[in-house]
Parts: structure tokens; sequence; C-alpha cells
């Protein structure tokens, strides 16, 4: 029989880095792309990589990428051939996947039927187990009573987990650990998960302490075939949502593994699966392993996969969907090496994680080379908007074994650098240096349990860190007069030699730099060749011997020093004893307006929707306490108060969109 030929066009119903992920794999197989967009991402990206691109609606997820007559419309009009959902917005949709197929274009993704038996959490962990895949002891029934949900709780023991049943990607989960913890903890879970789904039905389920989150990639084709890629792990996890992804995984064994893919593999013919799936997995300490859920459709962290198979999984879906049969065996698959995953955010892992937003003025990151691979969403001079996901790129590395990948991460970390809004470069680099990710005991819960000892931060930066930013500033600025020179009329002359000589004394400058906030100033005395400076009554001797692109070798007071450091735009950025220390470079004597905040007021972080009002006006309040829920960026974040006293002033409603720094509450202290 022949094998069909592949769809000629695929319309991709998503944004940022999957759809130009998308794009890449279309342009190789001479597939044409067709975006979508919103208003908010008229300029994107992936509008700009594709062959063409149509406009689908406003800026909110709900007035475009959440259409589906409009995304079927942008199909009809542009003529596509094909589907691809990308992962979330509409990509678990079964009335999405059935609209597309009744429009006669074929949907990229399993059948609508295989979703909807997978839709439902509680009905998919009762079809596994018919199916004799292990599950987590639990409540899954239709009836969401708050006094039955409270008793099955209290049946099942604590600690429990509340999950939605409808949905993924950590939104609408919750641990309870006593039962006067359930009320609160359900009621916020079920307001995430109608927020994220459209539907608040929740499941229960016992939950496992210290577990490992291992997940197999399975993929069905239309003529019966399916067979799973092995495993990733995703245990280092915050908050429910992935960190650091890695293939293979040490926590298994080969026995282990087979009888895990095994399991995975039965899950997928448990719903006649077609096309790329994810049977996700609970590992127990004692070996035990459980079914948690399947999502059906490509994962974030595909590429992990990608690396030890050296498949393109998207290829594989295109070749699926036209109707052609799985490219390889399951004895075909031979996994080589290992890969880690890393996603860089727009956050700041200082204030809680919150989210950022903003123009990326600069953004530097690793050459895709020598195992080294980037997948991202957007580039230099893009914004990062508050409407979406702040992913700014998926860092990707794979080499010959865990310990050379762990090392390769952190070469390509150290490459980068963003200006413009918050990123997470520096908890990423302290993560993948942590003794629980070197020594692969990390569980899904160890990052929440010991979030400080990844945040601890020094108060002041070392003298080798201030040495090495003085060192990088003088070598910048002799070649900066050196160039100068050089247009000049005597480019010899020893006047254009910038180190602040002066006749009759030795040669001093003041230098000028700052971190956190904090300004630094220093009196250099020599150049770029030889210096020395003072610094909290200090006098210390610098003799910089070399420096390329990303190292400087430098003599701190007789020692040797070799520190990944680099100049980044206004910035110089210097790794020591396993730290980022991003150094910045204001003019020296420059004013700089003193912070003004007011303590007693609670403001709007960044913009958003007050989902919850707390407190009443005149109450009296404690310190900390939480006094608004508001969601922003697909989050919801939980505002505190600032001090104790008197809610004295509440602008805050429920249901209202406030904008960043707007004032929700002001308190009259305590006296």
């Amino acid at each position: 029989m022949d094998t069909p030929a592949l769809v000629s066009s695929v319309l991709i119903a998503n944004r940022g880095e999957i759809a130009c992920r998308i794009i890449r794999t279309c342009r190789r197989l001479g597939i044409r792309s067709i975006a979508v967009y919103s208003d908010a991402d008229a300029r994107a990206r992936h509008v700009r990589l594709a062959d063409e691109a149509w406009h689908i609606g406003g800026s909110r997820p709900a007035d475009s990428y959440l259409r589906i007559e409009a995304v079927l419309d942008a199909a009809r009009r542009s003529g596509a051939a094909a589907i691809h959902p990308g992962y979330g917005f509409l990509s678990e949709n079964a009335e999405f996947a059935e609209a597309v197929e009744a429009a006669g274009i074929v949907f990229i993704g399993p059948r609508a039927a295989s979703m909807r038996k997978l839709g439902s959490k509680a009905g998919a962990k009762e079809l596994m187990a018919e199916h004799g895949v292990p599950v987590v002891p639990g409540y899954t029934g239709a009836d969401q009573d708050p006094a039955l949900l409270r008793r099955e709780a209290g049946r099942i023991g604590y600690p429990l987990m509340i999950k939605a049943a409808h949905g993924g990607g950590g939104k609408g989960m919750r641990v309870v650990r006593e039962d006067a913890e359930f009320e609160a903890a359900l009621a916020s879970c079920q307001r995430e998960a109608a927020n994220a789904f459209g539907r608040d039905r929740v499941l229960l389920e016992r939950y496992i302490e210290q577990p490992r989150h291992i997940e197999f990639q399975i993929f069905g084709d239309q003529h019966g075939g399916l067979l799973h890629l092995n495993e990733r792990e995703c245990s280092a996890q915050r908050r429910y949502q992935k960190v650091l992804e890695e293939t293979p995984s040490l926590a298994l064994d080969a026995a282990l593994r087979e009888r895990m893919g095994a399991a995975a593999v039965a899950a997928g013919r448990a719903v006649d699966y077609i096309n790329a799936g994810t049977v996700e997995f609970i590992l127990g300490a004692d070996g035990q392993f459980y079914f948690m859920e399947i999502n059906t459709r490509l994962q974030v962290e595909h590429p992990v996969t990608e690396c030890v198979t050296g498949q393109d999984l998207v290829e594989w879906q295109l070749r699926v969907a036209s109707g052609q049969p799985l490219p390889l065996s399951q004895e075909e698959i031979r996994p080589s090496g290992h890969a880690l995953e890393l996603r860089l955010y727009a956050e700041d892992a200082d204030r809680g994680f919150m989210p950022g937003s903003g123009t990326l003025h600069r953004l530097e990151l690793p050459a895709a080379e020598d195992g080294v691979r980037i997948d991202a969403g957007v580039d230099e001079g893009d914004a990062v908007t508050v409407f979406y996901d702040p992913m700014i790129a998926k860092l990707i590395v794979h080499a010959a074994d865990r310990p050379a990948a762990l090392a390769a991460m952190q070469r390509a970390l150290a490459a980068c650098h963003v200006v413009g809004t918050a990123s997470n470069i520096g908890f990423l680099e302290r993560l993948i240096d942590h003794p629980a990710v070197r020594e692969a005991r990390i569980d899904t819960g160890y990052l929440d349990r010991h979030l400080d000892e990844f945040l601890t931060r020094p108060e002041q930066p070392p003298i080798a860190v201030l040495a090495a930013a003085a060192a990088l500033r003088l070598d910048q600025e002799r070649d900066l007069a050196a160039a100068q020179a050089a247009g000049g009329p005597d480019p010899n002359s020893p006047w254009a030699l910038a180190d602040g000589w002066r006749i009759g004394q030795a040669g001093s400058q003041p230098m000028s730099l700052s971190w956190r906030q904090e300004r630094y100033e220093l009196a250099i005395s020599g150049h770029a060749e030889a210096f020395d400076f003072s610094h909290a009554g200090a006098r210390h001797v610098v003799r910089p011997t070399a420096r390329t692109a990303q190292t400087l070798s430098f003599e701190l007071d007789g020692r040797m020093h070799r520190l990944p450091a680099r100049i980044g735009g206004d910035d110089l950025i210097i790794h020591f004893e396993g730290r980022r220390y991003v150094i910045g470079t204001p003019a020296p004597f420059g004013f700089e307006a003193a912070a003004v905040g007011a303590q007693d007021s609670l403001r709007a972080p960044m913009p958003g929707r007050i989902v919850q009002v707390l407190v009443e006006l005149g109450a009296e309040v404690e310190a900390e306490q939480p006094l608004l829920v508001m969601e922003a960026m697909k989050m919801e974040l939980t505002l505190r108060a600032p001090l104790a006293g008197t809610v004295a002033q509440l602008e805050a409603r429920n249901g209202e969109i406030v904008e960043a720094d707007a004032l929700l509450v002001k308190l009259e202290a305590r006296s």
C-alpha cells in the first residue's frame, strides 16, 4: 500500500515558543505554516516566522486563542489542511477536536473520543483501574457537595490532594494536611479550576509523600501501532509547575522502566490512543508507581526525548495525522546520552516568583551548538505581555552522561542575560548546582519545602566580584579610549590612555558600581593592566592576567581567580562560588531619587483581576494576613498586609480589572 502524503499546510492554533517550534519542523518538511494571533501578538515571533498569519481577536485568551470559531474561520480562509493545537489553550478540548474534524480539517492529535475519556481525571482513573494500571486511592465521584467531599477526605485520610478534574499544568491543585484546612483549600481550588478550565469539579486522592514525577512519552498511529519513547523525570517542581526535566531518570532501573513503559502503553490502549501523548506517574519511595493522568498533547518538555532518541516528535505527529504508520517500532527506540531542560521565565524569584512583563531590551541566549538547543518564543526587542504565560525560552542540553549534561547546562545558563523584565536565571543556576539535583534525589515537594536553600543571597557582593567588575569596566574603558584615539590625529598619544594619570601623583579615578539597588563607590588607582582599590577600609591589589569573551583571570591580593565574567550591555555579569552577580554601572556621582513607597499601602504588583476580597473596611488585620486574591498571568496571587493595623481604605472589588501599582488597600498602622 502506498504511504499517504504529508498534509500540505498546517494552521497552528497557538502562540509563543511551541508555535515557533512547530513552524521549524513544517519548514523543514516543506509544509506551509499558518499562524494565528491576537491583538497583543500582532508583532510576535511566531507571526514573523510563519508563511502567513491571521488575526483572531483580542489580547485575552478568551477573546482569541480560546475562540474555536475564530480559529476555524482562519483555517477555512487560509485553506489549511490541518490544525496543530500545540499545548495549552484548546489542545485538550474535545469539542475543538470534533469541530476541526467536522470542518473537514485534519486534527493533529488524538481522537475526540479518546480525549473525552481522559478529559476528566476522575473518569480516567476509573478507566485505568479497569485496565490494570495502578492508581492512587481517592474519590472521583460526580457528587461535589462540599460536605460529602469533606467526609470522603476523612475516609481517604490526610494528607490528601484536591485536584481539578478537568485541566492540568499545576492549576487547581492543593495539598491539605488536616481537616481544618479543607474548606478553604477546596474553595480556592474550585475557583482556580473554574477560571482556568471553565469547570470547578474536583477529585480527591491520597497524597504520596516525597514522590517522584515520572512520565512516559507514548505515540499511537491509525493502524493499531502504539509504543513509548521511554521516560522523562520532572520531579523538580514548584507549586506543581515543572522547573527541570530530564531523561533518563536515575530513579529507574531497567526492570522498573520496563514495567512502567508497559503500563504506559496499556493506558494508551485503554483509550485507543492516536498521536502524541504523555502518561504521567507518581513514583513512591518504595518503588511503587501510580497512574496520575494522560496529557493528550505534546508536552512542554518533549525536546529532551527528542535529544536522546534523535527523533523529531512534531514530525511524528504530522506523519501520524497524515495516515502514515509510526516511523519506528518499539525495538528500534534506542536512547543515547542524557538530556536536561530548564524553563527560562520572566519572573522574579526574589519576590515570590512574581511574573514579569515588559520589553526585552536585551536578550542573550547561548549559541545553539555543541549539544545546546534553544526553543524560544521571543527575540530581543519583543514584549512579554501580561496576557500569557511569561516563558521566554527553554534551554535544552544533551551530553554523553548526566554530569556532562549538568556542566553543559551551567555553561548555557552563564551565557544568558535578560534586560527589560525580571528573569529566573539566577534561581535556575542555584537549582542546577544544588546537591539534591546533583545527586538526583529531588522529589516533587522538595523545592516548596526548601525554597530558602535556592533563594538565600549574600548581603554584599564578595570582594572578588567587585574586583572582577572593576577589571571588566577598566578593560571596557581602555578599549573605548583606544578606539577613540584610533580615529584621532595621534593614535599613539599617551594622553589617550584612560588610566587617570596625573603629574606628580598616582593615577586615581572614581568608579561607580551597583548591585541590588545598592551603590558602591570605588577609588581606582592604576589602569586596566594593574590597579588597586579600597573597600570597607581595606585596600586590594588586582592584576588581571587574561580575558576571553566569557571568562576573566586575575590575581587578587596574591590569590589567582578564574571566573565566568562578561559584559552584557550596561551590566557586568560575574559568577562566583556558584552564584550570579549582575553588577550595574551607573554614572559616578549620579543622583538617584530615594525609593518612595508607602509601607501602609497595598498596591497591585502587576495588571490583573481581583478574584476575592478577604477583608472589609474597618477590619483589624495582622501583618502578613491575606487581604486579597488576584489573578494575573494565569496565576493566583495572594496579597498580604504589609503591617498590622486597620483597613482605612478599600479600593478593590471582586471581579475588577486593575492596573499595575493601583492602590488596593490602605492601612492605618496599629499604635
